[in-house]
């Protein structure tokens, strides 16, 4: 089993799981699950985004339309489980920061009732540096793409304590 496989389905990460590997929470949580992981190298994370998203009582009033900045956060949050899963990094150790986001293309519109899916392949690392290609596809047509770049910022103190317990 490769590393940041759960006994129970390799590659794969429910909800439960995703907030075993990152600290975000409802609201700021955006992916529902992530189906497959490949290593550091791809993976693919669902979100079904439903007509009570707090985001979109604002945008817009009466014509819901999902914030593109929250598909670019859906996509390093995708990416962000991939490489933490990897890694047996658990969310209490480290965070994942955007560095930058570049190429990004919004296509299409996300609406309630739409499931997005985001894949995510790694570009190049470099260090605690990622760069990622990513897209959000709704029935399998490109709603926005991007290459966005994270670093992992892991605690010392913290991940020395969980590997002395180990």
């Amino acid at each position: 089993m490769a590393e940041g496989d759960s006994a129970e389905t390799p590659g794969v990460a429910d909800v439960q799981r995703i907030m075993e590997i990152l600290p975000h929470r409802y609201p700021m949580l955006l992916i529902d699950r992530v189906e497959e992981m490949n290593g550091e190298t791809s993976a693919v994370g669902i979100k079904n985004v439903t007509a009570s998203e707090p985001y979109l009582a604002g945008h817009f009033p009466g014509k819901p339309v999902f914030p593109g900045m929250l598909l670019l956060e859906a996509m390093t949050q995708t990416a962000g489980v991939m490489v933490l899963a990897h890694k047996g990094i658990k969310a209490a150790d480290s965070l994942v920061y955007f560095v930058s986001v570049d190429k990004a293309k919004f296509r299409k519109p996300v609406v309630p009732g739409d499931t997005v899916r985001f894949e995510v392949k790694t570009i190049k690392s470099r260090k605690t540096i990622y760069w990622f290609e990513c897209k959000a596809l709704v029935n399998g047509q490109v709603c926005a793409e991007a290459v966005v770049s994270a670093m992992l910022a892991e605690d010392p103190e913290k991940i020395a304590a969980r590997q002395q317990q180990a």
